[in-house]
């Protein structure tokens, strides 16, 4: 599985990827999550420009999953992993995440943060998995905070959330 830069023309793909990742929400009984809408293009945008939107793809050179970041506080904080479901489960998710640690410490940040559904399989006991340490409410930093915070105005919170580290 190689990693790279999204290209511009890949955004809308991304977006496919998206929802497509989403689906399985709807099974596990969270179907607004299902039928959220991805990014817009233009959010996925300002991520590419920054240098900061990278693609798994597959041997045709096609995006399967991406993951988007920007540096909150001194980590790289994982805006979205999102990995096609016919590419689950061979390690894309943690491939990305590798590639964003490594990119993360080229700039000098300390660990990889993300905010996550605490009871979801897939999210918040996966990345325990990777290495990812649930934070208590008194150790988020302020941009964590204000993070949860625009997750809260989204309706994220009707559903378990919490804030992950995993140091580098």
């Amino acid at each position: 599985m190689r990693i790279r830069p999204a290209a511009p023309a890949e955004l809308p793909v991304l977006q496919d990827v998206e929802r497509a990742a989403g689906a399985p929400f709807r099974e596990f009984g969270m179907p607004e999550i299902a039928d959220d809408e991805p990014p817009g293009l233009d959010v996925l945008e300002r991520y590419r420009e920054a240098g900061r939107c990278w693609v798994a793809v597959d041997g045709r050179d096609d995006p399967v999953a991406y993951l988007i970041g920007e540096p909150v506080d001194g980590a790289l904080h994982v805006e979205q992993v999102s990995v096609h479901p016919r590419a689950a489960r061979r390690g894309v998710g943690r491939a990305l995440l590798s590639y964003a640690a490594g990119r993360a410490r080229e700039e000098g940040l300390a660990a990889l943060t993300l905010t996550t559904f605490a009871d979801v399989p897939w999210n918040a006991p996966y990345y325990a998995r990777l290495g990812f340490r649930v934070l208590a409410e008194p150790d988020l930093t302020p941009g964590l905070r204000a993070v949860r915070a625009t997750e809260a105005a989204h309706g994220l919170d009707r559903w378990p959330r919490v804030c992950m580290r995993a140091p580098l």
